[in-house]
């Protein structure tokens, strides 16, 4: 069990510390050699670079991930001759895993043997999966396409039509001094927000504590460690580690999302900003918020629980194991919207599969901290409320709160695909009626079918005196231009109004949607260009343009002495047929450029090798960086970075 647990740690690890796809430590090439009419050798070849290696198909399971060699179409045209041979590797003792691991340096060789079933086997397809490791370990992959031909391999590789290159080479811009993007601390300013988003994971924790299919398991399971573990101190170590198993289980859940973050640093940006995914998080969200209602329970398979059960009465390391993986089954009727929230909320933000992880670090360890904390103090047990009405409560608000969250999504759907359904002023209507109707509800006016008669109280009645004043504070989002600040970011930004615009860039700024309009203006006009990488959907830009931009200096600036060029990388309307082409993303890939978002989003990355939104860039007509990279910031600091670029 104990090497279980260092595996999980060192994969959560991984995943955090994973670069992206800029890193390519092994360069592979591949050939065959024949060896008879029917048989041949397929040999993978990589060069590793210095400091790097690459683990053995064979290294000790109980240590570091090995690779993996997968030939996908061998059904029918081939078949394996033996296990695939390796070039020679070294064995070196792991302090962690406490085992012999095998890695190779400087080179790596597969070599495996193939026997043709079908003699007009049009290709091989190889997929090569593999760890390579310097002070941090990131899992790559390699596709190889390959057809047979007397023995020479041909490499299948993709080219591009005439149109495709004249406008891929169109999306690379040449600039100068691009050391400046990366001068501040603003590469690393994504811990704070990772921070953050443990802290607000921490608090979902904490609200899932507060449900019925929680609470009531504290002081039981605390009772059980404390009672039935012999001594003092073994119930406080067995009460401990049942915490830890539980914030590893929660961040496990992580771990597959950063393999898709690693295939293309776009990938996560692309599956948020998907029109159909935000509808299904739309009716996912509304049929969580029925669930927290009393409508009906949301549970998993009733055998997913009893096995689980079955197994934690095994006893040890083992069964504090599955007592964990119980609790994480019995209570998902109520963690499991909260979960939900935590995984949707962060597929759409920038940071994604990394504060997934945080978020579910943070909701893990809300959720371990009380076993522990009356592990410790098992007298402060008694001062635990007991279990009740009040726990119902705590459901219905969430439910409510589930409900607003759902209206969120249907408006990314609406935002990006401009259906104009959801006006600013309309999802401000739709929360001010969810609202009411929550307020209604503390007030004893609507009831629940597991609810009983309310009874007032001065909790109940206060609560409901504030929902009220948050829907009168709504209310003052109906009008004109109005912004606020509280909700910076969750409605629609006020240019996607009701009420007739100046223009639909923010806050009525004039500003450009297509990098080259912009730029022969700025030419024409001699001014400097702020370059801003946004989204339809993204709720930090928004926040920035509220909270920020609309500061009066700042305006001032933005109006007065910048070309602003807003790239909406979200942007799903499909690109004139003209203007759609193809793009070579290596040798043997093409990505398809259909849509304004996808022209805009792969500039970003090809010249700023960058996903991220917001991200602000000062540039003059020249292509010259004026300025580090920006992205969430405060007033002051906004202001001071946009004064430094006009100094140049």
């Amino acid at each position: 069990m104990k090497k279980i647990i260092l595996i999980l740690i060192a994969l959560i690890c991984f995943s955090i510390n994973a670069q992206q796809g800029t890193i390519e430590p092994v360069k592979w090439n591949a050939k065959v050699e024949k060896i008879s009419e029917t048989e041949y050798n397929v040999i993978l070849s990589g060069k590793i670079d210095k400091g790097w290696h690459v683990y053995s198909q064979y290294t000790n399971e109980d240590g570091s991930l090995p690779s993996v060699i997968t030939f996908e179409n061998s059904k029918d045209n081939y078949e394996l001759i033996g296990d695939a041979k390796e070039s020679e590797t070294i064995k070196v003792f792991n302090d962690v895993f406490k085992v012999d691991e095998t890695y190779f340096l400087n080179t790596a060789q597969f070599t495996q043997r193939i026997k043709l079933l079908n003699p007009n086997v049009p290709k091989i397809n190889v997929h090569l999966e593999y760890q390579a490791c310097k002070e941090v370990c990131i899992n790559k992959e390699e596709y190889f396409t390959l057809t047979l031909n007397g023995g020479i391999v041909n490499l299948e590789k993709v080219f591009l039509d005439e149109k495709s290159k004249e406008l891929s080479n169109q999306l690379i811009l040449n600039l100068k001094n691009k050391e400046k993007l990366n001068a501040s601390s603003e590469v690393v300013s994504s811990d704070g927000n990772l921070w953050k988003i443990f802290v607000l994971g921490f608090l979902g924790g904490l609200v899932a504590l507060l449900t019925p299919c929680v609470f009531p398991m504290i002081p039981l399971t605390v009772s059980f460690f404390t009672k039935q573990s012999g001594t003092k101190s073994k119930g406080i170590k067995n009460a401990i580690l049942y915490g830890v198993f539980i914030i590893v289980i929660y961040v496990a859940l992580s771990i597959p999302f950063h393999f898709l973050d690693s295939v293309n640093p776009e990938i996560l940006n692309t599956i948020s900003t998907n029109i159909w995914l935000n509808i299904v998080f739309f009716i996912i969200f509304i049929f969580f918020a029925f669930s927290f209602f009393g409508y009906y329970e949301l549970t998993l398979p009733h055998s997913w629980s009893s096995k689980m059960d079955n197994a934690s009465n095994s006893g040890g390391l083992i069964g504090i194991f599955f007592m964990a993986v119980t609790l994480a089954l019995v209570s998902f009727s109520c963690t499991g919207p909260i979960l939900g929230s935590l995984l949707a909320g962060s597929l759409t933000s920038d940071g994604g599969a990394y504060q997934l992880t945080a978020g579910m670090s943070g909701f893990g360890a809300a959720l371990a901290f009380p076993f522990a904390l009356f592990a410790l103090f098992p007298n402060l047990l008694k001062s635990l409320p007991k279990s009740g009405g009040w726990l119902t409560t705590v459901k219905v608000l969430l439910g409510f709160v589930e409900l607003a969250l759902a209206f969120k999504f249907l408006s990314n759907a609406d935002l990006v695909a401009h259906w104009g359904i959801l006006k600013r002023e309309v999802f401000i209507g739709i929360w001010m009626v969810i609202f009411i109707l929550m307020a209604l509800y503390f007030f004893g006016v609507i009831r629940f079918p597991h609810v009983g008669k309310k009874k007032f109280s001065f909790p109940k009645i206060s609560f409901a005196i504030l929902i009220t004043s948050f829907v009168i504070y709504l209310g003052t989002g109906l009008t004109k231009n109005s912004h606020l600040k509280l909700l910076a970011g969750f409605p629609p930004p006020t240019f996607y109004s009701l009420y007739e615009q100046a223009s639909d860039c923010p806050l009525g700024l004039d500003c450009f949607k297509d990098f080259d309009e912009g730029l022969a203006y700025a030419k024409e006009n001699n001014k400097p260009i702020l370059l801003d990488f946004t989204g339809w959907a993204c709720v930090n830009c928004r926040k920035m343009e509220e909270n920020v931009w609309s500061k009066p200096k700042v305006y001032q600036l933005l109006k007065e002495n910048y070309v602003l060029i807003s790239l909406y990388i979200d942007d799903r309307r499909k690109l004139p047929k003209e203007e759609q082409f193809k793009i070579k993303i290596n040798e043997n890939h093409l990505k398809t450029i259909e849509t304004i978002g996808d022209k805009w989003s792969t500039f970003q990355y090809l010249n700023f090798q960058t996903a991220s939104q917001p991200y602000y860039v000062i540039i003059n007509s020249d292509l010259e960086i004026l300025n580090e990279a920006k992205q969430y910031a405060g007033i002051e600091e906004y202001y001071e970075w946009l004064k430094v670029g006009l100094k140049k």
